[in-house]
């Protein structure tokens, strides 16, 4: 499995907010429409939409239209529990873990994750617990490969040493106005150990068009005629191992764009130009 070259993922956080798509007909036909323009690879989690309702929304198109199963390529996130009247907390407890997993192959409609993601660092977990469950999944195959979100190199290099899988991917915050991974160590950890990294909240949740940083990106927009969040993501794809954004725009006419753009290489100068513009200050 591999995601070398994909231009970003579609991020389903948002599909419970879109009630256009959820009727299983119209969710099918924008699933298929994005397959056609190449994109297949779609980021799920069980609490969007609460309780897995975006998870269920997707299976529901898939099992209007089955052929799209065989296209789509799907990563689901499990290990933070919001029930209703509980305390928010992280769950990576083997029980926890298996049925999360067996919930999402159902509500999805596929008989294999293509990844599977610890969605939070969980201080109470016993990593050789979690790690036999984890295996057990890729032993049986319903989960193609693994990985976790939002972990510090301590964190999955303790889950790791107990896996007899390997983690493939890493899903963490990552931006413009997010690039502390690239200075404290975080990025080049994942790098050196071989991590696929995934980038959420790429576009900085709308803040990096304001001020400073919205002006500097605006500008290079223009010398490319590209869009400014078109530059937002090649910034992000100029990094070793090009991490692929995750975005979370569900409007076609918006996916199209975005697409169009992906080829756009920043030079080093740019690159350093847009990062100190929002930074507010030069590199040291």
């Amino acid at each position: 499995m591999t995601t070398d070259s994909l231009p970003f993922m579609l991020g389903m956080m948002r599909l419970h907010e879109t009630p256009g798509l959820h009727a299983p007909e119209r969710l099918a036909d924008w699933i298929e429409a994005r397959l056609d323009q190449g994109l297949d690879w779609f980021d799920h989690a069980d609490i969007y939409g609460g309780d897995g309702l975006n998870e269920r929304l997707f299976g529901q198109a898939l099992r209007c239209r089955p052929g799209l199963v065989r296209r789509v390529r799907v990563i689901t996130k499990a290990g933070i529990r919001m029930d209703r009247g509980d305390t928010k907390h992280y769950d990576s407890s083997p029980d926890w873990l298996a049925g999360a997993i067996d919930r999402a192959l159902s509500r999805l409609g596929v008989e294999r994750l293509d990844a599977f993601l610890i969605h939070r660092p969980d201080p109470l977990m016993e990593a050789e617990t979690t790690a036999r469950v984890l295996d057990d999944a890729v032993r049986d195959g319903k989960v193609a490969a693994l990985g976790i979100s939002n972990f510090l190199p301590d964190q999955w290099r303790r889950l790791q040493s107990a896996l007899s899988s390997p983690l493939r991917h890493h899903q963490l915050q990552l931006s413009l106005n997010h690039a502390s991974p690239l200075f404290d160590g975080q990025f080049d950890a994942l790098r050196q150990d071989g991590l696929a990294p995934m980038a959420w909240s790429p576009l900085g949740g709308g803040a990096l068009f304001e001020g400073q940083a919205g002006r500097a990106l605006e500008n290079v927009a223009a010398h490319h005629e590209v869009s400014p969040a078109g530059v937002a993501l090649a910034w992000l794809r100029c990094l070793p191992g090009a991490p692929v954004p995750v975005i979370g725009t569900l409007t076609p006419a918006r996916i199209e764009t975005l697409g169009g753009e992906a080829g756009l290489k920043l030079s080093r100068r740019e690159w350093y130009a847009l990062l100190e513009a929002t930074r507010g200050h030069e590199v040291a």
